[in-house]
């Protein structure tokens, strides 16, 4: 632990001396210093609060007592790797399969979601016995090497981008950007026929397909829901070239969807994926995660003859971290309060569309929530500049689930008064809003039961959302 706090000068250049360059910062422009946090709440060096828009990773709340006392006294007693016999580890294996289908029965436990989706995709390899994997556009899995192949989002900013040989690059399922919208007949079924024709054209160059790999609401791609159906058809037309679905849950995952604890299963009782892969909040901001397969594939693994072995992957202070967070949202109903809050503040949101011509679309389920910025809302011209003034692209939301009523209400409260500033500098009238509105948009606001938006898609825009105000609880906002 440090001695001193540093002036946050000699901190800034500390950074720009040791660490590498292309490890970025927030609002780099003024970065924020942040020394301690608690719930959904942290604070910089002058001890000034910020209301956390972001932190998917905290996912019970920064610094939870239960999941810090958990940990802590695991530590006091023992802490080694996985080759040794441990309560926490099978207890935890076991609380975790409970909440997934039957067949998804076998864990495979690491430290990090790229670690989780690496082993997903060894899993597939040795499993299926082909190499291709179909992947989304703007897709993001990881930053190890196998998974920046798999990532549009992340090799297409490379000079010369293109895809490895082996990796095919499907349509997005978005539904209101993407190739078939909301006003096509079966958006799932097109979408899905999209995949049909990678695989076709793959095996008419003799490649086999091992794998199709998305997360199961694309995060980093725009806040993408897809369309009920797709995946269930995607997996058949997998599945019959003899691939498996690799469902990957980082993001959304642990009852952030609000009425399920899985983002794929938003997709019905009746689809269950091959792989099923976790990270960030399984250990509420200790570095764990998770795969989870069939005990089929998992067969096939062990039949290469390789031993799998992670050194920290199953730890006994991991698994009591892991097991005082599911212990955390069981109970303190933290998946409920997603609903009710997610769909609180998306109904927030969407009062906020009739107000703003910029507001191109709202869109999410439980506390995954995003805003599509445009500058025309018939051509659903994107507003990426404007979107980078919401608070550096704050147009999406992922918070701690802990998220209050009168949290929602600030994040709505800043955004309102930045997109009231944009649209007078762009003399943006609202009665063009309002024709707009009622002549072209055919999405449907949260219905009365749920608060939960209609399946939908979104902006290509990646956020950073911090909302700060001060410590006398006087709100303000920087940007």
């Amino acid at each position: 632990m440090a001695t001193e706090n540093l002036d946050k000068q000699k901190t800034i250049d500390l950074r720009k001396k040791h660490v590498g360059p292309s490890c970025k910062v927030f609002f780099s422009h003024d970065p924020i210093k942040i020394v301690r946090a608690r719930g959904q709440y942290m604070y910089n060096e002058k001890d000034e609060k910020y209301l956390d828009c972001i932190n998917n990773v905290a996912h019970v709340g920064h610094c939870h007592p239960d999941v810090v006392e958990a940990g802590a006294k695991q530590m006091e007693l023992l802490n080694t790797n996985s080759r040794f016999l441990h309560d926490n580890l099978v207890l935890y294996a076991q609380r975790l399969q409970a909440t997934l289908p039957e067949k998804l029965s076998v864990c495979y436990f690491v430290n990090s979601g790229s670690e989780a989706n690496d082993l997903a995709l060894r899993l597939a390899w040795q499993y299926t016995g082909h190499k291709d994997i179909i992947t989304l556009e703007n897709a993001y899995h990881g930053h190890v090497s196998s998974l920046i192949d798999i990532s549009p989002y992340k090799f297409q900013q490379m000079a010369c981008a293109e895809p490895s040989q082996h990796v095919h690059v499907a349509l997005s399922p978005d539904i209101y950007r993407g190739k078939y919208c909301e006003d096509h007949p079966d958006p799932a079924i097109a979408y899905a026929e999209n995949v049909k024709d990678i695989i076709e054209q793959a095996h008419k160059k003799g490649r086999k397909i091992a794998a199709f790999i998305a997360e199961s609401l694309q995060s980093c791609g725009g806040q993408v829901i897809p369309p009920v159906g797709y995946f269930q058809k995607v997996a058949q037309h997998v599945r019959n070239a003899g691939g498996i679905f690799i469902a990957d849950e980082v993001q959304v995952g642990f009852g952030r969807v609000g009425t399920h604890f899985w983002g794929f299963q938003l997709q019905g009782e009746d689809f269950v994926p091959d792989i099923v892969t976790m990270g960030k909040p399984i250990g509420n901001g200790h570095p764990m995660s998770c795969v989870i397969t069939t005990r089929e594939v998992a067969e096939s693994f062990m039949s290469s003859g390789m031993e799998y072995f992670n050194t920290f992957g199953g730890n006994p202070v991991s698994c009591a971290i892991g097991l005082a967070v599911l212990d955390v949202i069981e109970k303190e109903d933290l998946q409920g309060n997603a609903l009710h809050i997610g769909g609180y503040l998306t109904r927030l949101l969407y009062d906020l569309k009739k107000r703003h011509l910029l507001v191109g679309d709202v869109r999410g389920r439980g506390l995954f929530i995003g805003l599509d910025l445009v500058r025309n809302r018939d051509k659903r011209t994107p507003a990426t500049a404007e979107a980078q003034d919401v608070i550096y692209r704050s147009e999406q939301f992922k918070p701690p689930m802990c998220f209050s009523r009168e949290d929602a209400e600030l994040v709505v409260e800043k955004i309102d008064q930045i997109l009231t500033d944009l649209e007078k500098t762009l003399g943006l009238q609202m009665s063009e809003a309002l024709i707009s509105e009622n002549g072209h948009t055919k999405r449907k606001e949260p219905s009365d039961e749920n608060g939960l938006v209609h399946p939908s898609i979104g902006s290509s825009h990646k956020n950073t959302g911090t909302l700060p105000h001060d410590k006398k609880t006087k709100k303000r906002l920087k940007t």
